[in-house]
């Protein structure tokens, strides 16, 4: 005869005992005579649970306020969204830039382009050589003496005739331009390029006119070098006219590249070069 197989007992978790801390075992204890009766000692912690809890309800309302806050500007932002929507969808704007505005610019950045391209070339070729200088009039103007250099008359009517002559004839010649050896051309170069730089961005390559008016500008220092400058020398109509010159000498009297200087009654620039 087999025995019955035993089922063994499920775990059961102990009874826990009473805490120390407990309510029951802290409202019997004699340890503090001076203590509340009852109950009465849970009435402060009472009174702190529902200021916490008054707290956490103004937070919660505050919470509902700000939720419905948002709910009204996203309304209104939405709708005001929809409008410009619809006002971009129904209007005409005859300013806006067309296909036409891209191709004119296109076109004048190639212009542009061409003309700081030809300035280049014009600038690194050697300059041209000085007109034959006239013959020198006051050599023809004298008179050799005659036999009749005696007579009072004769003299007189010689001088006067040379005076005259000499007045009439009197021819001023322009100096030409220094001509440059590869080095000074490079040396030149390598300046200019430093001065620019320290140019604001305008000046330095966003708009190629510009900068190519600027160079020219400072090409025209170095070739005046050593004395004040008007600025009517600068302008060369009708590429470098006189508002774009005032421009460029603005630009480089704000960088302490030139002094303007009005004390003699004209207004003359002369060039100091960058700062040390």
């Amino acid at each position: 005869m087999s025995l019955p197989a035993t089922v063994p007992a499920p775990h059961r978790t102990p009874l826990r005992r009473l805490s120390q801390g407990s309510l029951l075992r802290l409202s019997r204890s004699t340890a503090y005579p001076d203590v509340p009766h009852g109950l009465g000692f849970i009435e402060p912690a009472l009174a702190e649970l529902r200021d916490e809890v008054e707290t956490l309800q103004g937070n919660l309302e505050g919470l509902r306020n700000l939720d419905d806050a948002l709910g009204t500007f996203n309304e209104s932002f939405a709708s005001w969204l929809y409008v410009m929507n619809m006002n971009a969808l129904t209007t005409d704007w005859p300013q806006a830039p067309t296909d036409a505005s891209f191709q004119l610019a296109a076109r004048r950045a190639e212009e542009d382009a061409r003309a700081a391209a030809e300035a280049l070339r014009r600038a690194q070729m050697p300059p041209p050589p000085p007109p034959p200088s006239a013959p020198d009039t006051s050599v023809m103007d004298k008179t050799t003496f005659t036999d009749a250099e005696s007579d009072p008359n004769v003299t007189m009517a010689t001088t006067v005739g040379t005076s005259a002559g000499g007045a009439s004839k009197s021819i001023s010649k322009k100096k030409g331009k220094p001509k440059l050896s590869n080095k000074e051309k490079k040396d030149r170069a390598m300046e200019v390029e430093r001065m620019v730089s320290s140019l604001p961005l305008e000046f330095r390559g966003s708009d190629p006119a510009l900068r190519r008016h600027i160079e020219m500008v400072i090409e025209g220092f170095f070739d005046r070098e050593g004395r004040g400058v008007p600025i009517m020398e600068f302008v060369k109509p009708p590429d470098l006219n006189q508002a774009r010159v005032n421009k460029c000498l603005i630009a480089l009297v704000n960088r302490k590249i030139v002094r303007k200087d009005n004390s003699s009654g004209t207004v003359l620039y002369h060039w100091h070069g960058l700062p040390g």
